[in-house]
């Protein structure tokens, strides 16, 4: 048959054709079931550390299909998922907490066509094979959170109205208010009403105390609200690493399901999705010496931290804005060459910043990071897992002028860093802290 088709015509076919079949080539190779161990912070892997990890993988028993070794992971290739599963218990139980395992499918496509942009198109789960993770909302924490901002707004309230007062404190699940004189409970009462009607109220022999807590249908409500915003929370973070059609879902009260067909990555999926870390800016307190806060003399209304290097700082117990009122965050670097994350708060947040700053210049303002750690310990001889609320001064400067809405973050210990919390006060906090109780790797099964 003749061909009436010009020949450019012809060879534009032929060229998509090679093209199309070029980049389609990644889909017939396979993965390999891989282990994949990433320092818990920012560094490069030394060469013992290497090695002490390949002495462990090799006590295994297993054969290793490939062993990968670069700055930032080191990556074993097994052949087949049981060698995998035996090198990452292994692995977990030997290596300590300063690393990630993570289990990983590893694609085999070869290193010429990686440079080209080949990949393979995204599957789902079924198809293509994935991570799978079950996290569990922390809701003893998501109450304890929603007590301490009612024990703040409490003391806040009685001072503005000044209601005199010896202290407010959490106690046993209650707020206690023990007031200075009987002559302003009436007072107090009076604002209970119009500000804490969610609060109960109870009123113990004391007379001059009142006992405050929050009702169960409020708790119910903190649990929901806690589950239903981390879900959101959980969405954008995963937007954040690129994936291809998540699977997002709740599990009962307390759980989120998590899918991520094809990911490569699992080491930092594991890190984005269970770290709870934000920031906090509070005044420094000049007033007081520290060193009696050390001793134990805390003054009333300070809180004391240590940073990084361990040093005692004071600080005021008033928060000036907290990671749910910043609206965007970027990593980068300052003029200084140092890590840095430029931070933008919403409305609120901004105008407190604004009118802090306003009559706070030459005052030292002091930026707190807080993140829970969750570590493995050996009770009674049994695995238990606990959390650890970490917080710790990574910037005290001096307030050179009037800033609100926007500003800088330094302080953190590599770019690195800074691109993680940029992308978690990006994504926005989670309600309460998540503890990944199951992982595991999935592979294809549609049509098995």
């Amino acid at each position: 048959m003749q061909n009436h088709f010009p020949l450019w015509k012809n060879i534009l076919v032929l060229v998509v054709f090679i093209i199309g079949t070029v980049y389609s080539l990644p889909i017939l190779y396979g993965d390999d079931p891989s282990v994949q161990i990433s320092p818990v912070r920012e560094g490069k892997l030394d060469t013992i550390q290497s090695s002490k990890i390949e002495s462990i993988i090799k006590t295994a028993g297993v054969a290793v299909k490939a062993f990968e070794v670069n700055d930032k992971h080191i990556l074993a290739r097994f052949n087949n998922t049981d060698d995998q599963l035996k090198v990452s218990d292994l692995l977990r139980d030997n290596i300590g907490n300063d690393f990630t395992v993570s289990l990983n499918l590893a694609p085999t496509t070869p290193a010429w066509l990686q440079a080209l942009g080949a990949k393979a198109m995204y599957l789902g789960l079924d198809l293509r094979g994935g991570v799978h993770f079950l996290l569990e909302v922390d809701m003893d924490a998501a109450v304890k959170q929603a007590e301490e901002r009612y024990n703040d707004d409490v003391r806040l309230a009685l001072r503005n109205e000044k209601i005199r007062y010896q202290s407010v404190a959490k106690d046993s699940g209650y707020i206690k208010v023990i007031l200075s004189s009987i002559e302003d409970k009436p007072a107090l009462m009076a604002l209970l009403n119009k500000d804490f009607r969610t609060l109960d109220v109870t009123e113990p022999e004391a007379q001059e105390q009142i006992w405050l807590k929050m009702s169960e249908k409020e708790v119910r409500e903190i649990k929901k609200f806690a589950v239903a915003q981390n879900m959101t929370t959980l969405r954008n973070r995963v937007n954040e690493l690129g994936v291809a059609e998540p699977v997002i879902q709740q599990q009962g009260e307390n759980r989120i399901v998590v899918q991520l067909p094809g990911v490569q990555d699992t080491a930092r999926a594991k890190e984005i999705l269970g770290t709870t870390a934000t920031l906090e800016y509070r005044l420094v307190d000049v007033e007081h010496d520290v060193q009696n806060a050390v001793a134990g003399r805390v003054p009333v209304g300070s809180r004391l931290y240590y940073d990084k290097n361990g040093s005692p700082v004071l600080l005021d117990r008033r928060i000036i804005v907290t990671g749910d009122q910043i609206v965007d965050a970027s990593s980068g670097m300052d003029q200084d060459g140092r890590p840095s994350v430029s931070i933008t708060l919403n409305g609120i947040g901004a105008a407190k910043m604004g009118k802090l700053t306003q009559v706070s210049i030459g005052k030292p303002m002091a930026v707190v990071f807080i993140e829970y750690k969750n570590e493995t310990k050996i009770v009674n001889g049994e695995k238990v897992r606990q959390k650890e609320k970490v917080e710790k001064v990574i910037s005290v400067a001096t307030i050179q002028g009037v800033f609100s809405k926007r500003f800088q973050t330094t302080g953190l210990d590599s770019p690195q860093e800074a691109r993680n919390l940029a992308l978690l006060l990006r994504a926005g906090a989670l309600a309460a802290p998540v503890d990944i109780v199951e992982e595991r790797t999935v592979g294809p099964s549609l049509g098995q």
